[in-house]
């Protein structure tokens, strides 16, 4: 069976998709919530406030990807074909989502929510958190040299197990660095 190819088309709500190739197409509204993509390719696409909470994801390709506005709990992006896998976040929910030990440098995350994310062992060299809450999000072996966390949040990532060289946090957030020794930081004017 031949391999569908589709470009430069809109998706809207209801419409279905057939594994294959989807290239510069924009997805609005639309559920993919519980559905099966895997081994489906997109590349230069955008997803508009679109549910893909539970969605399989094994070998899927995400290339260029937009995420605006988009309900994400629970994804796998650690079984994605990892060939070219870039993506950006923008006012996403993606709580209970799992990115360990992907190669997503220079990945943004914008105005998100990545509670309970798991980024163990991922490689986030020179991505952007701005304005996301982190809370309870894990950080161990991760790299983040380079990165930006400085608008972000309820992160608590321990410099000791990860490599955070050159990365940027706000003087509020660096409470987040020290978590693990259990003290108590007073701000005074």
């Amino acid at each position: 069976m031949k391999e569908i190819y589709i470009t430069d088309k809109t998706f809207d709500r209801n419409d279905t998709l057939t594994k294959g190739e989807y290239e510069n197409c924009i997805f609005r509204s639309c559920n993919f919530a519980d559905k099966d993509l895997s081994e489906f390719k997109f590349t230069d696409c955008t997803f508009n406030s679109c549910n893909l909470s539970l969605t399989k994801l094994n070998k899927t390709a995400f290339r260029d990807i937009i995420f605006k506005d988009c309900k994400m709990l629970g994804l796998r992006f650690d079984t994605c074909n990892e060939f070219g896998l870039s993506f950006s976040f923008d006012g996403c929910q993606l709580n209970h989502s799992s990115f360990y030990k992907t190669k997503i440098k220079k990945t943004i995350f914008k105005n998100s929510q990545l509670q309970e994310t798991d980024f163990s062992e991922a490689d986030l060299t020179s991505t952007m958190f701005d304005n996301c809450n982190l809370e309870r999000a894990t950080f161990d072996q991760t790299i983040l040299e380079k990165s930006d966390l400085r608008t972000s949040y309820n992160y608590s990532i321990d410099p000791e197990i990860n490599r955070i060289k050159k990365a940027k946090f706000s003087i509020l957030g660096v409470v987040g660095l020290l978590d693990k020794y259990d003290i108590e930081i007073e701000h005074s004017n």
